[in-house]
């Protein structure tokens, strides 16, 4: 069983997703996706010690070797990433039960949590798997799951939303096809390890060229990459609460993972940002992304809305990592990743128990909240000190590590940036905060959301104070990603 953990880690979730639209009570499914998402928590857990025991582990589907059959490769980068996925969807189910109880009628639950089964399936699919055509599959999975279980929000507004994700989806979808397309009529193989070591030999090629770039706008779209975005702030803010929380924290992050094995492990980059000058374009787009977005956060006047496109600007705040091209500047895009996992899973979860007892989560709904909800106020004001990069928090480290990749490739105007987008995040974070303490409200009652939703809430509250306190673990992962994208091609 142990050789065979790799793979048990996709069918899983994959098996129990149709187990879960054939039960006839919302809450059997349920039960039965929370245990799934735990075991698939374990399964990934010592697939990660054992990444870091043993070295990479490559598992042949079908006993079909690589490069010719399908082969799914874990090492020290998509493990993290896998635990990481794996991490949230144990929180965010055990979460999901009230929620999803009070924003979904009982006899479509059911179909919900086969959904997000699916979802879980496709994205811990596109982390494992080492063909870049699987990739697209696993890619279509999540992406099909995401639309069905945006249009699951109970505001009309989330069938457009899942229309709009639906249309730019897709044109992603097909940009990333494409490219691969031509890179498998240029090199005739489509393993990544077999693509990186055949791709130099073709690499000055237009045709190779405009993969790339198909291949780079694609994934763009799927990881909300300014000015590519358009689809995340409505899909975020008219989503169920239980969607709203795990999306930001793990399908952008899935996406940028993959952008990231792309750009340093299949291209190279000497080429990726040595001939086609890559570089330049993400750190353009980036600080673009860290200043617009926070800016259109800033006038929001719902608080989904602000986390939404404040994930728009802490993507930014990764790729900037990753375009600097440097150890230390890979660590902090990888650190930042797996904060900002923590702190905006925290920050969504907190308005779904928000939008719970209020029904609402506009910032008038927002008055008050401090002595309503004195948890999930509370809960809101630690996940947002930690984005906004206050010491002793998760955020404060993964941006004090980006500072120092600024300083040491000389580039003043960046950690200037930082600051400036920091700031800019302190004062949407603040507008929350100040209607939560200091804004009178009739209502004196307090309402606190129920156990099952302020457990798992805190427990990533709880991480980013860990995680900002003791940076051994996180860091550790962070620089074991580094070594494996530094690396380069075989």
């Amino acid at each position: 069983m142990r050789e065979h953990l790799p793979i048990l880690l996709v069918v899983l979730p994959m098996l129990a997703a149709p187990i879960c639209s054939m039960l006839p009570r919302g809450r059997q499914a349920w039960l039965l996706a929370t245990a799934v998402s735990w075991a698939v928590l374990a399964i990934a857990a010592s697939l990660l010690i054992r990444v870091h025991a043993e070295g990479t582990i490559s598992y042949a589907l079908g006993g079909w070797p690589a490069p010719i059959g399908i082969e799914y490769r874990l090492d020290g980068l998509n493990a993290l990433v896998q635990v990481l996925v794996a991490a949230i969807a144990a929180c965010v189910l055990p979460f999901s039960g009230r929620s999803v109880q009070d924003e979904i009628d009982a006899d479509r639950q059911p179909g919900f949590f086969a959904l997000l089964l699916l979802l879980i399936t496709g994205l811990l699919g596109i982390v494992a798997t080492g063909d870049v055509f699987n990739v697209f599959v696993f890619l279509e999975i999540s992406s099909l799951a995401t639309y069905g279980l945006i249009a699951f929000g109970r505001d009309r507004r989330a069938l457009l939303a899942a229309y709009r994700y639906l249309v730019l989806g897709s044109i992603g979808a097909t940009l990333y096809l494409i490219g691969i397309g031509l890179l498998y009529a240029l090199t005739g193989t489509l393993n990544m390890q077999d693509l990186a070591a055949r791709l130099p030999a073709v690499a000055d090629t237009r045709t190779a060229q405009t993969a790339i770039t198909l291949v780079m706008v694609g994934l763009g779209i799927k990881m909300a990459l300014f000015p590519l975005h358009l689809w995340l702030p409505n899909a975020y803010r008219f989503a169920p609460s239980a969607i709203s929380a795990f999306l930001p924290a793990t399908a952008t992050k899935v996406a940028i993972y993959l952008m990231l094995r792309f750009v340093f492990d299949i291209f190279g980059v000497g080429f990726a940002f040595g001939r086609l000058e890559l570089n330049e374009v993400l750190l353009a787009l980036a600080a673009a992304a860290m200043l617009s977005a926070s800016l259109a956060a800033m006038q929001q006047r719902d608080v989904k809305g602000i986390l939404a496109y404040s994930s728009v600007a802490q993507v930014g705040y990764i790729v900037l990592g990753a375009a600097l091209a440097t150890p230390i500047g890979l660590t902090a895009s990888l650190l930042h990743l797996f904060n900002h996992a923590l702190m905006k899973g925290a920050l969504f979860m907190a308005m779904g128990c928000v939008m719970l007892r209020v029904g609402r989560t506009d910032l008038d709904a927002i008055r008050g909240l401090g002595r309503r909800m004195p948890w999930t106020a509370a809960a809101f004001v630690v996940a947002g000190l930690s984005l906004i990069g206050v010491p002793l928090t998760a955020g404060f480290i993964s941006k004090w590590y980006l500072v120092l990749a600024a300083l040491e490739a000389g580039w003043w105007p960046l950690v200037i940036l930082i600051l400036v987008a920091s700031l800019m995040a302190l004062i949407y974070v603040w507008r929350v905060v100040a209607l939560a303490y200091f804004a009178p409200n009739e209502s004196q009652r307090r309402e606190e959301a129920p156990l099952s939703m302020l457990v798992p809430l805190w427990l990533l509250v709880l991480a980013n104070i860990w995680f900002g306190i003791d940076t051994r673990l996180s860091v550790a992962m962070a620089e074991s990603g580094m070594r494996v994208l530094m690396a380069g091609p075989p």
